[in-house]
This record gives structure tokens, sequence and C-alpha cells, in this order.
């Protein structure tokens, strides 16, 4: 199998973006759409399964809870309620406080539109700032999760890539062993991509495919179930 093949195959079973499994259209930049993927990533950024955040998800967005100012007006006690609606038990009253605090911040200062936010921010690293500034709740991990699936969107998302998408990258032999810092790490499975583009797809489906082979089949060792472990290092 080429790399090419490979990447295509990675993709083709792996390519999903997790935006897009909530049904969140992130193409145009929509206020609304980018909002909501802020909040699902908010969700996804504690140490839970997909398929709660999703169920969780799910729920606020069938109650329509979905916006800056509607998060707010819930108030604590009905955003508890919601998330234990939606399976989201076991980080319930610490996500409940968060929320409140980010999204109050994020009225206060833009209006609830993150694209504010954005068109503020000096660079990425500003960006990056500014959105951990919303509240004590964001942290790397959730600013990573958000910023990635708006790279190529957002002209300053430019996040480091995780280190899921790092090991996989590496057990996929993407990345030469001469590279060592995040960002040349970055700058490489860039051009990796660019030259084994697959129609229709784009960086940031193929970094969606990486982050998702490291959680669900590197970080667990499933390497007999992984579509690509004819190109694994750790197979072969």
């Amino acid at each position: 199998m080429s790399q090419g093949q490979m990447i295509k195959t990675l993709l083709k079973n792996l390519g999903q973006r997790f935006s897009s499994s909530l049904g969140i259209d992130l193409s145009s930049a929509d206020s609304e759409e980018v909002l909501k993927w802020f909040f699902a990533s908010i969700l996804f950024g504690a140490r839970i399964s997909e398929t709660i955040v999703i169920n969780t998800y799910r729920q606020f967005e069938k109650e329509n809870v979905l916006s800056a100012q509607k998060i707010v007006d819930t108030g604590w006690d009905g955003l508890v309620r919601i998330l234990d609606d939606g399976g989201y038990v076991r980080y319930d009253f610490k996500t409940a406080t968060k929320l409140l605090e980010i999204m109050r911040t994020l009225v206060e200062l833009y209006q609830g539109d993150l694209n504010k936010l954005h068109l503020e921010a000096k660079d990425s690293s500003d960006l990056e700032k500014k959105l951990k500034n919303l509240g004590k709740g964001i942290g790397d991990v959730t600013v990573n999760i958000f910023l990635r699936e708006l790279r190529g969107t957002w002209q300053k998302a430019d996040p480091l890539p995780s280190d899921l998408v790092i090991l996989s990258a590496r057990n996929l032999k993407l990345l030469s062993f001469k590279i060592g810092s995040k960002k040349e790490i970055l700058n490489e499975l860039k051009s990796v991509y660019q030259k084994n583009k697959v129609k229709g797809k784009h960086l940031v489906d193929f970094e969606a495919a990486l982050l998702r082979l490291g959680k669900d089949f590197c970080r667990k060792e499933k390497c007999e179930t992984c579509v690509v472990k004819n190109f694994c290092k750790n197979w072969l």
C-alpha cells in the first residue's frame, strides 16, 4: 500500500470531522455554527466518551439551548438538568458552572459572537489566548479541539497537532525522525497531505482521521482491527 493509498483508506474510514458528526457546518464560519462547535468542544474537552458528548449535545439541541445568551438564561439548575438528561452526569455541576462563566464573558466582551473574538485576535497565538481568557474551564485541550476544525476557515486558526495525532502519524511513518517540535510536525503533516490530496477532503479531515486513529486504535493498541495496520510500523 502506497502512502497515497493509505491516506485515502484512512480518510474513507476515519475522516469524518467531529463537528460534522453533530451536524455542524463550519465551512462558512457562520456565527451560530461556530458557537455550536465551541460549545461541543467544551463538552469534548472532558475525559468522557464521544457517545455521551453527542447525546448531551443532542439534548441541548432539542431544548434549543445552543447560543451564548440562551445558555446564560437557562441558569445553573437548568444546565445541570440538561447535562444529566444527556448522560453527562460525571461532570454536570462542574460543567454547568464552567459554561455559565464562559458564555457570560463571551456575551459581555463579544456580544456572544466568536467571530468578533477572532477578528480582534492579532495572530494564532493571541487567538488561543483570548479563547482561554473567556473562563477558567478553557484549557489547551479544549482550544485545540475547537480550532483544529476551524483550520482553513478562520485565518488565524492554526493549532499545533495533539499528542494523539502525533502518535498515529509516527506509527504510520508520516514523520521524519529528525522532526522534533510540534510546529515542525504540523508543517510536515501539511506537506504530506499536500502531496497526497484526496478529492473532496481537506487537511482538517486528515487531521481528524489521525486523531480518531490515535484515540481509538493506537492508544488502545487495537492493531488487529486497524484499517491501516499494514502501513503501521508496529504491525510490520
